[in-house]
């Protein structure tokens, strides 16, 4: 059997399919890159790899759909209403939270909670340097961008599209809370205890701001298991020690 012996639907189920082995091989390259050279070495080399894979990618999409685009930029998305762009970018957070507790679910099915919450705490120690890395690059922040940076960072976390967060200021230090967590609502409205996420936060927010800034410090004010007020689920202190 060949493609070209395939009807519609499975050629369609075919096409999604290619297109997560591309997503994979993107992801499996970076990785050994790492590997051989290390994490800023990579992320440079991926920033170039990426620029012009997505402009020889979209444009090539451009010429088989039909559709205009500029500098690997849709023009149909470029030009979407702000609101639906909005809610795009919404959608794309609930797909990728999504995504997070299939891996997670799938993981502690087959191998238990311990195993989950290793795979889950180690995931995000990466994934965070790496989307603090895409923010700071995409806002411009420069190198050292203190606090006043990192507050802005965080309003452009995949999870800013889904929970709602607030920050303050204690003296010269950043204080931000997750008022409204996506997850732990769920759980409330279920009658379960919260998830103990403690381990995976201490990581989170810790690589997140050091990716911003290296000198930023992290503190957690209080997190689950934590006991913790109603306004909020977890907290977390910032500060830089000049």
């Amino acid at each position: 059997m060949k493609p070209e012996d395939m009807n519609q639907e499975q050629l369609a189920e075919f096409i999604i399919d290619m297109l997560h082995r591309m997503m994979v091989h993107h992801t499996l390259w970076f990785r050994e890159v790492e590997h051989q050279l290390g994490f800023e070495k990579a992320l440079k080399v991926m920033d170039y790899a990426w620029d012009k894979t997505k402009k020889i990618s979209v444009q090539r999409m451009a010429q088989e759909l039909g559709f205009e685009q500029n500098n690997g930029i849709p023009n149909a998305l470029a030009k979407m209403p702000k609101d639906k762009q909005l809610h795009l970018l919404d959608a794309i957070a609930k797909n990728w939270l999504a995504q997070d507790g299939v891996w997670f679910q799938t993981v502690e099915f087959a191998h238990g909670m311990n195993d989950a919450k290793r795979c889950n705490d180690s995931t995000w120690s990466r994934f965070s340097l790496f989307e603090a890395w895409s923010v700071k690059k995409m806002l411009g922040l420069g190198a050292h961008p203190g606090l006043e940076g990192l507050e802005k960072a965080l309003n452009f976390r995949i999870y800013g599209r889904l929970n709602v967060q607030t920050t303050h200021w204690e003296g010269a230090a950043l204080v931000f809370e997750m008022n409204e967590c996506r997850v732990q609502s769920a759980r409330t409205r279920k009658g379960l205890e919260d998830y103990p996420c403690k381990s995976a936060g201490l990581v989170e927010y810790a690589r997140f701001a050091e990716g911003i800034d290296d000198r930023i410090k992290t503190e957690c004010i209080g997190c689950p298991p934590d006991k913790h007020p109603e306004e909020w689920h977890c907290a977390w202190r910032f500060t830089i020690t000049e």
